[in-house]
């Protein structure tokens, strides 16, 4: 009897590890065939976008010597030698460059188009003197937490805006209008210039986090110091690169800020742990080698490509003529669209979030209806993305009036889209902090909104974070919505306003499609395209980068 269960049981467990390979191979098949479709489609929209069989014979050759081959050969090193910590460090310190200078441009825009940086100087010092005035309030007053949650928004409307007249005679008795700090500010005829103002504003923060970090990192707050002084020292070297370069110092310090510190800040972590050094050879030669093939074309004469993706594309208006077409309008549109979406999605998701996984009660009556708004919540994630351009047209069109078109009426419709994605996210990242890390926290005598703040979100903010930027990424790239909304086709001039009439990258890329002319069906709207998913990759391996490092943490 025992010789049969033991037949009947091997014949089991082989016929299910038949249909388990069966299914591995299956999955495997089906997820080549989804990558080599997508690499495939990256083929072909590259093609028509940099058209690389325009360039002469020798140009492929000279790159192939001089990129093309260091490069695979570092790869292989990496790979079978060096160890994956070699080809993390390699493949991340290429990406920070590239992550670093999109998010420099999103700030030239924000600066060119929408913000001036000395109206972002005052807005800087203002926020700061809020943040200073509810310090002041935590210190003489360190148990009235909701009093300064009710004082916050009144500080920040009062110092940043001013208010006016007949508020003011209502609040307080007074008869003339208290000034905004940014007003006072903005009539001083002792500002600085503007690339000290961005030193100040943006330079000096990142530094003192920069120094924050590496002093956390090497457990020595004069570590720390050191760091943030080099880091700040060197955005003042960046002052005197105008000079050489005709380059304005502000664009010095921007790149500078976004680029040169986050790198500097890996690298000297890498040092630090001493592993994975190898790793920083591949940026260094994969630059140099573009350089000295450059070089090496010039010299020798060998014709580049005809690309249509290049700077002038990036920076010239739409056109009729195909060769004189670009995508900055829609670019800036996108970059404004993504701020109102962030803006208004990420604290109403994260807070929806905390509320459903922390406070909603499980039983009864409310747990119930709690119950059918997380599934409502589900079920709303996978409706159509051209119901909530509907949506967004009746609500804000319709009902609320806002201008037809306009940047603020496009995001507010593609926030609504994203909202249940980074609801659910923020759950699932909130519901994996393990219980007993509550429980440790409410042994220590910790309030529920104390064990939230202090022990609940900070493990669950990177996994908050990944879902929304993953988030995001689906946004920037609708178009249904944006068609709804009246978001133009095509526009002149960049907004200079959150409720001016804009348009986007994907909505842009649309209207290029229908054009009858081949030039634009294929290179300008090729170009459009690989613009777009270069933006996408970014943030995707953004997010993908960031869950990695902070689950080895």
């Amino acid at each position: 009897m025992a010789t049969t269960n033991a037949g009947w049981y091997g014949e089991d467990s082989e016929v299910s590890q038949t249909r388990g390979r069966l299914f591995e191979a299956v999955c495997l098949a089906a997820t080549s065939i989804g990558l080599l479709s997508v690499f495939v489609l990256l083929l072909y929209v590259s093609n028509d976008a940099f058209k690389p069989l325009s360039a002469d014979l020798g140009w492929h050759l000279v790159f192939l010597g001089t990129v093309g081959l260091p490069v695979i050969s570092l790869g292989a090193y990496y790979h079978f030698r060096a160890g994956g910590l070699a080809g993390e460090v390699a493949y991340t310190t290429t990406g920070l460059p590239i992550v670093g200078l999109l998010l420099a441009g999103g700030l030239g825009v924000v600066f060119a188009e929408l913000l001036s940086i000395k109206e972002f100087f005052t807005l800087a010092i203002g926020l700061a003197a809020v943040a200073a005035l509810l310090l002041a309030h935590t210190k003489f007053r360190p148990t009235a937490a909701l009093e300064r949650l009710f004082l916050a928004p009144i500080l920040a409307i009062v110092v940043l805006f001013g208010t006016p007249p007949t508020a003011v005679a209502r609040l307080v008795g007074l008869s003339k209008r208290v000034v905004s700090l940014p007003e006072l500010i903005l009539t001083s005829p002792l500002l600085p210039l503007p690339s000290l103002q961005l030193l100040a504003t943006l330079t000096l923060p990142v530094a003192v986090l920069a120094g924050w970090l590496v002093g956390r990192r090497r457990e020595s707050r004069r570590d720390g110091l050191l760091a943030a002084g080099v880091i700040l020292a060197g955005g003042l070297g960046m002052l005197t690169f105008e000079a050489a370069t005709g380059i304005a110092a502000t664009t010095w310090v921007i790149v500078y800020t976004t680029t040169a510190v986050p790198i500097a800040v890996y690298v000297e972590g890498v040092y630090r742990r001493q592993k994975g050094i190898a790793g920083l050879i591949f940026p260094v030669v994969l630059v140099a080698g573009a350089a000295l093939g450059v070089v090496l074309t010039d010299a020798l004469g060998f014709a580049g490509p005809e690309v249509w993706l290049d700077w002038a594309y990036l920076t010239s208006m739409p056109s009729t003529t195909a060769a004189e077409a670009g995508i900055y309008p829609a670019l800036v549109g996108s970059v404004m669209l993504l701020i109102v979406v962030v803006v208004a999605t990420f604290p109403v998701g994260v807070g929806a979030a905390i509320y459903l996984e922390e406070y909603a009660p499980a039983t009864g009556l409310t747990g119930r209806f709690v119950t059918l708004i997380e599934i409502n919540i589900a079920n709303l994630a996978g409706v159509p993305s051209v119901v909530y351009g509907l949506l967004g047209l009746a609500v804000f069109v319709r009902f609320v009036h806002m201008p037809n078109g306009s940047i603020v009426v496009g995001g507010l419709t593609v926030g609504l889209l994203i909202l249940p994605i980074v609801i659910i996210s923020a759950q699932e990242a909130i519901e994996a902090v393990p219980d007993s890390q509550r429980q440790a926290a409410y042994g220590m005598g910790s309030t529920r909104w104390q064990t939230v703040r202090n022990v609940v979100l900070p493990e669950a903010i990177p996994g908050i974070l990944t879902g929304t930027i993953l988030a995001l990424g689906r946004a920037i790239g609708e178009t249904a919505p944006l068609l709804l909304v009246g978001i133009a086709a095509s526009v002149r001039m960049a907004p200079n306003s959150f409720f001016d009439l804009g348009s986007a990258m994907p909505r842009q890329i649309y209207t290029w499609a229908f054009e009858p002319k081949a030039d634009f069906r294929y290179g300008v709207l090729a170009a459009g395209v690989v613009t777009l998913l270069v933006v996408l990759l970014v943030m995707n391996a953004t997010a993908i980068i960031m869950r990695n490092k902070f689950e080895r943490a």
